[in-house]
C-alpha cells in the first residue's frame, strides 16, 4: 500500500528542501511466554528482529527508539547494533503527537527506527504522516511503515511487510 499525503511544512532553518528524514515504524516482534507482564521475544520474534535488521542494513540509521519493554528493545536491538547505535527508550504512555514532536526536533536527516505496540504504532504513523492508518490485530507483527519527510513539508507514507 502506498499513500502519499501532503502536510503543512514545519520550519527547519538549516535544511535544504531536498533533505529527507525517514521514520521506520514497526510493532515489536512476536513475544514469548516467559513473563506475563514483560515477555522476551519468542524464537520466531528473535528471527523477525534479525529480519528487520537485514531489511534496514542499507539505511542510514541514525537512531532507534523502543518502549521500556523487553520485546520492543529486543526488536530494535539487532538493527541498532548493526549501525553502532544504542536503543533509546521512550515512554509508551506518551501521546503520539508529543513523541512525534520530539522525534522531528531531534532528527532532521537520516533514518530513525521506532518500535511500538499494536495500540501505539497506528497513532504514531498517523501523527507523522497526517494519514489515518488501520488498527493492528493482536497477532500482526510484520507491518512496517516508512514515512519520508522532506524539509519542505512533503510527506510520503509506504506500508510494507517484513
Amino acid at each position: 500500500m502506498a499513500i502519499t499525503a501532503c502536510s503543512t511544512p514545519h520550519p527547519v532553518a538549516s535544511q535544504s528542501a531536498t533533505t529527507t528524514t525517514t521514520f521506520i515504524i514497526v510493532r515489536h516482534a512476536e513475544k514469548g511466554t516467559d513473563d506475563k507482564k514483560d515477555p522476551s521475544l519468542s524464537d520466531v520474534g528473535l528471527l523477525r528482529a534479525e529480519r528487520l535488521a537485514a531489511r534496514l542494513a542499507d539505511e542510514p540509521l541514525v537512531a532507534a527508539y523502543a518502549t521500556d519493554y523487553r520485546r520492543t528493545r529486543q526488536t530494535a536491538a539487532p538493527a541498532a547494533e548493526a549501525h553502532g547505535i544504542v536503543v533509546t527508550v521512550y515512554d509508551a504512555q506518551l501521546p503520539a503527537t508529543a513523541l512525534v514532536s520530539q522525534l522531528r526536533k531531534a532528527h532532521t536527516h537520516g533514518t530513525v527506527l521506532v518500535v511500538g505496540h499494536s495500540n501505539t504504532v497506528p497513532e504514531i504513523v498517523a501523527a507523522l504522516s497526517g494519514t489515518v492508518v488501520p488498527a493492528m490485530a493482536d497477532d500482526e507483527f510484520d507491518r512496517l511503515y516508512r514515512i519520508d519527510l522532506t524539509a519542505n513539508g512533503k510527506t510520503t507514507l509506504l506500508q510494507e511487510r517484513y
